[in-house]
């Protein structure tokens, strides 16, 4: 496939971000939800958050059951946690060199990204529409799949 809309929550709109800025030829728009540019990005809450910690129960239930590896659940968050305290670090002005029409998009209630980093974000991506997603939080996808599927078709459509 030569060029996409791309939809990435949280590490998945990290991933966009970095495709945004290393490879604009593949991408038509991006619809980055919950993602950071760096780690002062991340609220410190989130560690001792109950929403956030319930999901993380519920993937490891999820894992040992899929899992080919189904005792390793516990290996795989602490790797992840790691990769979440340490990454990403883009220079903030990077941002300003994405040519892909954007959406830097958050729930507003979310727990892991704060409000003042997705602002900060979509100011300095030129041409960027910030997004904030009524009664949602990180897991808007799942708390609201009507609006959050209007949200990215406002976007691609």
């Amino acid at each position: 496939i030569p060029k996409v809309d791309l939809v990435g929550w949280s590490d998945g709109g990290i991933i966009g971000i970095d495709l945004a800025l290393h490879h604009p030829d593949r991408l038509d728009r991006l619809f980055a939800q919950a993602a950071d540019l760096t780690v002062d990005g991340v609220d410190p809450g989130v560690n001792t958050d109950v929403t956030f910690g319930n999901y993380i129960t519920w993937m490891g239930t999820d894992y040992a059951k899929m899992s080919p590896t189904p005792t390793e659940f516990a290996a795989f968050v602490a790797q992840i946690a790691e990769m979440w305290a340490t990454q990403p670090n883009w220079p903030y002005a990077d941002l300003a060199k994405i040519t892909t029409q954007t959406a830097i998009v958050l729930g507003n209630q979310d727990e892991a990204i704060t409000r003042a980093h997705t602002a900060h974000m979509a100011a300095v991506i030129p041409g960027a529409q910030e997004i904030i997603l009524p009664q949602a939080s990180h897991f808007a996808m799942l708390q609201d799949p009507a609006g959050y599927s209007a949200a990215i078709r406002a976007l691609v459509d």
